[in-house]
């Protein structure tokens, strides 16, 4: 599916990667975060070669992503599932002995990510209670709780209102101050309000990476 993709994403640019069905989106995210094996060709973050890598390792140096459908632990509340993806960054990994009501620098960064995706009354509730918007803000929680500085998002607006498009782009760009982000998306206002560069992806190669203007008018993306 992916036919030799080259594309370079400098820190701290958002960039938008779009293309028509089957053009190799999804695929290209799944390469890069671990979840599909490469038979070829190479995959470096910050520098460092990341094919190969198990998602957890991937995670683990700085890189963290979302789905098209939501994946959430929805039998646990929002506090809960945000507090899961905070544990290991902030140092507590296979541990009996503690108990999670008595991490107070963990429930503080929990808190603090709920306040950010706007969540914060809705601590207590479960998952699977949330609105769909909302539990799409959650899994953009848990995908920024555990410090990660490069983020991928799959059609993160995919099945929501434009009232509610234009507020989650907003939130997107809240939280990604700072960070890398790459992030998969078919409405072209989303990409054109949300994204530093645009990569265009056809048939598993990238025919333009470039500003939004640029690739705007640019032939053989409006032919693809």
């Amino acid at each position: 599916i992916i036919r030799g993709a080259s594309l370079a994403v400098k820190p701290g640019e958002r960039v938008a990667v779009i293309g028509p069905n089957g053009a190799g989106k999804s695929t290209l995210f799944n390469l890069i975060s671990g979840r599909f094996g490469s038979s070829s060709g190479e995959i470096l973050l910050n520098g460092q070669r990341i094919d190969g890598l198990k998602p957890y390792q991937i995670n683990r140096l700085g890189l963290a992503r979302s789905f098209q459908v939501s994946n959430l632990f929805t039998r646990l509340s929002a506090f809960e599932n945000i507090r899961c993806s905070v544990l290991w960054s902030m140092g507590y990994k296979y541990s009996f002995w503690h108990f999670l009501a008595d991490l107070d620098d963990v429930n503080r960064r929990t808190e603090e990510v709920l306040a950010m995706i706007r969540l914060d009354l809705r601590r207590d509730v479960l998952a699977m209670s949330l609105t769909y918007a909302e539990q799409r803000a959650l899994e953009i929680g848990v995908t920024i709780a555990g410090g990660a500085s490069v983020i991928l998002l799959d059609e993160p607006t995919a099945g929501m209102s434009k009232s509610e498009t234009a507020n989650f782009v907003l939130l997107i760009r809240e939280v990604a101050v700072g960070k890398t982000l790459l992030t998969v998306e078919h409405d072209m206002g989303v990409v054109f309000g949300l994204a530093d560069k645009i990569a265009v992806l056809v048939y598993g190669e990238v025919i333009a990476f470039d500003g939004p203007e640029a690739v705007r008018a640019n032939a053989r993306v409006q032919e693809a």
